[in-house]
């Protein structure tokens, strides 16, 4: 580490660092690098995870002295006592003397380290390759902002929209490829939701498996949402993550309850009720839709009634990705701003 970089490759560099870190829980994936006089870089860090040292400490804590060193940093430093104490503390007593970082901290708790740093004499910089920390900051900063957990949305349906055929049959309208992408989807989220009408009618397990059904490393929290009691013997209650029922319809209240509870990515996998609800509550931040190149035809659509009346108020969407697993595709998408 001996090249002289600039602050937006010292971002971009800290950007990769903090990839490392866990994209699940409570805590942003954060990198940082120490940079000398000269602009070489002397030190990296990033967050593994909560309880663990934050980025910049990490940083800090591979140099014998960190005075009149540069901190570039992909998130404000933080500014309060959590399972750590703060960021902005610790850069202020190491002795460095600039910090540039990409991206504020919209958390009422945790921002403000900026406004700390510059108090104390140190330069601050920000908005260093904004644009690319917020995309890779997506789905936490919208969850942070919002204070609830990032909604992504799956459904699985033919290429006429249906989830079931006539009979009500729906296994497996996808191909394996989509499936195994599922649970990986599964295995990236804190939670994982559905509706009491999913659990009575597919009594399903709702875990992250691998392609030979062995548990993944990391399961989502099992949620279910509905007025309606689960059966003692519901496999859902074997959960190995544990299982968190809530009786009301109020969506947003389930998602307060799960963000106080550090959830921050909430993998939506209910039927066209539950779907239909979040799409109409505006609560959905992500779409991952499975297609099929299949016809089924008839009523058994994949979401209802979600609000729309009139062509107007249709809710229109951004495709962000397109890939294709076997003869089935996966669109990912976005809603549009004011949509």
């Amino acid at each position: 580490m001996t090249d002289t970089v600039t602050y937006e490759s010292a971002m971009h560099r800290a950007l990769t660092l903090a990839g490392n870190g866990p994209l699940i829980g409570g805590n942003p994936q954060v990198g940082c690098v120490l940079l000398d006089a000269d602009g070489h870089i002397v030190a990296e860090g990033w967050h593994r995870g909560a309880g663990t040292l934050h980025a910049e400490v990490d940083a800090l804590s591979r140099v014998a002295d960190a005075t009149g060193l540069t901190a570039v940093v992909t998130l404000e430093p933080c500014n309060h006592h959590g399972r750590t104490g703060p960021c902005s503390v610790a850069l202020i007593e190491a002795g460095v003397v600039k910090v540039v970082y990409a991206v504020s901290d919209p958390s009422r708790t945790a921002g403000g380290g900026s406004q700390r740093l510059r108090e104390a004499g140190v330069e601050v910089f920000s908005g260093v390759a904004a644009e690319q920390t917020r995309e890779f900051l997506h789905s936490w900063l919208t969850a942070t902002t919002h204070e609830r957990p990032y909604v992504t949305l799956k459904w699985a349906s033919s290429l006429d929209g249906r989830a079931a055929a006539a009979d009500g049959t729906s296994q497996w309208i996808t191909g394996t490829a989509s499936r195994q992408r599922v649970h990986e989807q599964r295995a990236q989220s804190d939670a994982i939701l559905v509706g009491t009408g999913t659990v009575l009618a597919d009594d399903p397990t709702l875990t992250a498996r691998g392609d030979a059904g062995e548990l993944l490393e990391h399961q989502p929290l099992a949620v279910v949402v509905g007025d309606r009691e689960i059966p003692g013997n519901a496999k859902v209650r074997a959960h190995p993550a544990g299982l968190v029922q809530s009786h009301t319809r109020n969506l947003s209240e389930v998602l307060r309850d799960l963000y106080a509870r550090d959830i921050r990515r909430v993998y939506v996998e209910g039927g066209p009720i539950v779907a239909s609800a979040f799409i109409e509550a505006g609560l959905v931040d992500e779409y991952a839709i499975y297609l099929a190149p299949t016809l089924l035809g008839g009523h058994m659509t994949a979401i209802g009634t979600i609000g729309v009346d009139t062509i107007a108020d249709a809710r229109t969407l951004h495709i962000t990705s397109i890939e294709q697993l076997g003869d089935d595709l996966l669109i990912s998408a976005r809603p549009s701003e004011g949509k």
